[in-house]
């Protein structure tokens, strides 16, 4: 699993720039699957066994895209102007070394000006230095987006890198479609695009397949950090978090009792979810077309939208036996 994970996360994939991450996911899971196809959002959609007359039709979600830049304009003086894709808050970047998709390095930037003040500057402040001194030699141009530049850590129990949201959800679903046995339960296993702008790219999925059952299978924030517990008790190493309520759905009592059965079950360590910060692809799941019995699964993770996003292995290899469970018996 680290080594997928590794793999996984070195591949760049800004929002709405996903080509490269799908066609290395539709590659590993090509031998697994009953059906693959991708949309016209470039969803890649795997679908795997048939609906039994007892049986469930299941969608399992997991986002491909991560947080990024995109350039907007390229100043006089060779300074790339940029608009963000999805959460990335530069005021904590600054310095920060990032790489556009064609493979120029850049470092973010504030004008002296602004890193006066006080309040965080707004977003027309800051810019990316690529060692350009003109308009005319700069390597970017506008529309080029970039991902942080950001190796990946093995600390042993535990591993660090960018875009941990959601590659561990990416690598999960890869690793349930491979060992997943055909049963009386449809399978649909869905890598989404556009999640960190909007969760754009779940709700067509689900429109196309209609599931009866719709599962998130996302990250959450860890709070055991110094002075950071707050309100929100989930743990790094305490297991996957089993989803309650976030920022943009109620989760179906019936999916988090079915959850809680079965990792009490199967002694399986969780946690639960209840989050007012975050939003997942659940929410697009659960009001498209008639609607479906939705909830998630919930990573948990130090440092959310950062160069250096943390998780247990515990947690990930705890989430893998949870998700099993949850298809075996749904």
């Amino acid at each position: 699993m680290k080594q997928l994970l590794q793999t996984l996360t070195q591949i760049p994939a800004p929002s709405g720039r996903e080509d490269e991450i799908r066609a290395a996911i539709q590659k590993m899971i090509q031998p697994y699957a009953d059906e693959i196809r991708v949309d016209a959002l470039g969803n890649l959609i795997a679908r795997k066994g048939k609906k039994a007359k007892d049986g469930r039709r299941i969608l399992l979600a997991a986002h491909m895209d991560e947080i990024g830049l995109m350039v907007s304009h390229v100043d006089t003086d060779g300074f790339a102007r940029f608009s963000t894709l999805g959460g990335f808050r530069p005021h904590r970047r600054v310095g920060t070394r990032i790489r556009f998709l064609n493979g120029v390095m850049g470092v973010i930037g504030l004008e002296r000006e602004a890193e006066e003040k006080d309040r965080a500057p707004s977003l027309d402040r800051y810019f990316i230095d690529t060692g350009a001194n003109s308009a005319k030699d700069s390597p970017v141009k506008v529309g080029d987006a970039a991902v942080y530049d950001s190796l990946f850590l093995d600390l042993g129990d535990r591993v660090v890198s960018k875009c941990l949201d959601d590659r561990v959800g990416v690598a999960l679903l890869i690793e349930s479609l491979t060992r997943l046995k055909s049963g009386k339960n449809e399978v649909w296993y869905v890598f989404t695009v556009q999640e960190e702008v909007g969760a754009r790219g779940a709700g067509p999925a689900s429109y196309g397949i209609d599931p009866e059952i719709g599962l998130a299978v996302d990250v959450t924030v860890a709070n055991n950090m110094p002075n950071t517990r707050g309100r929100n008790p989930i743990s790094l190493g305490g297991g996957p978090a089993i989803k309650v309520k976030d920022a943009g759905v109620v989760a179906d009592p019936r999916i988090v009792q079915a959850m809680t059965r079965l990792a009490e079950k199967n002694r399986i360590p969780h946690q639960f979810e209840v989050i007012e910060s975050i939003g997942t692809d659940a929410r697009a799941m659960q009001v498209t077309g008639l609607g479906a019995q939705t909830g998630g699964l919930a990573i948990p993770l130090r440092n959310l939208h950062s160069p250096s996003e943390m998780i247990d292995m515990g947690d990930v290899k705890n989430a893998a036996r949870l998700l099993a469970a949850f298809l075996r018996e749904a």
